[in-house]
């Protein structure tokens, strides 16, 4: 099978835990986000773009039946002031390899979609996958195209496609540099002594899932027949405010986060329901979050770098 970002926060988890469960894994990934040093040993690495026809060539004629695939442009703000490139990596890039794959062997996708950025300003909480889906970036419309791409190679080749809808996935090798997630980045800060700030009054919520569940998420879909999609999120609102709290705690720091001017046009509430995933599949994420964000912090004091 094929691991595409592999290198990166996600696709590194997932695809160390296929190799432990003896899978032939390729791993594509153009290392714009990703580091090598991330990439598990046993599996066979490509440092190669998605829009590549190196990595078309290698999807089609390498015998990859499974494509996991997390490579994407995951910056919302320069999705917003680039909407075209974003484009071109989400969609065109995913396009590209379901198209070779089809000539080749692939048999199923598992695609790394989102749901914090799918449903937009939420008519409920949690959200399921039938909420209306109202994305309110370019980078959320550019998953939710690549959704109906996969629907459509479903219906048209045959093509088994898996969609997970993340939630806001924290954990260790997230990378707290561009557009990070708050975990890594307010990590990163307090353990370099500098100040974190807090858009706004931090009331705003995210549901905060352990990379952990997402990777057993992964592992679960492995196989599955037909097209499905499946939220994997807590379905549990925590505020920034109350996030900052765990962090410092976890990282023994009692020094306080200032706050800043809100971020224009940033989502208020945001939770999802892992519900369907429990009842189809089994599992739903366990990962308390303050015990996620302890395990987190004392990775990032020891890897990561300021």
């Amino acid at each position: 099978m094929c691991v595409t970002g592999g290198a990166g926060f996600i696709g590194s988890h997932v695809a160390e835990a296929l190799v432990a469960r003896g899978h032939r894994v390729l791993i594509v990934d153009d290392l714009s986000s990703g580091r090598k040093e991330n990439v598990p040993a046993g599996a066979q690495f490509h440092h190669l773009d998605i829009r590549s026809s190196e990595a078309a060539d290698l999807v089609r004629d390498a015998g990859v039946e499974v494509l996991v695939h997390h490579a994407a442009q995951m910056d919302v703000r320069r999705s917003v002031a680039d909407p075209v490139f974003d484009a071109q990596v989400n969609v065109e890039g995913t396009l590209r390899l379901l198209e070779a794959g089809r000539q080749g062997s692939l048999r199923q996708v598992v695609f790394a979609s989102t749901g914090g950025a799918m449903y937009g300003e939420q008519d409920v909480f949690p959200a399921d996958e039938d909420h209306p889906t109202r994305p309110l970036s370019p980078y959320g419309v550019a998953k939710l195209a690549v959704e109906r791409y996969l629907y459509f190679y479903h219906a048209e080749y045959g093509l088994d496609a898996t969609c997970l809808r993340y939630a806001n996935v924290y954990g260790p090798r997230q990378n707290p540099h561009g557009e990070a997630g708050v975990v890594a980045i307010f990590l990163d800060r307090l353990l370099a002594g500098r100040d974190c700030t807090i858009n706004g009054d931090g009331m705003q919520t995210r549901d905060y899932v352990n990379v952990a569940d997402v990777v057993a998420a992964n592992l679960a879909v492995v196989g599955r027949p037909d097209f499905s999609v499946f939220n994997v999120g807590t379905g549990v609102e925590t505020d920034v405010v109350t996030l900052y709290r765990h962090l410092a705690a976890a990282a023994g720091i009692a020094r306080p986060a200032s706050h800043g001017p809100a971020k224009s046009g940033e989502q208020r509430r945001s939770s999802i329901t892992s519900d369907r995933l429990a009842r189809e599949l089994g599992i739903r994420p366990v990962v308390p979050l303050p015990e996620g964000l302890r395990e987190t912090a004392a990775w990032f004091a020891t890897h990561a770098r300021a």
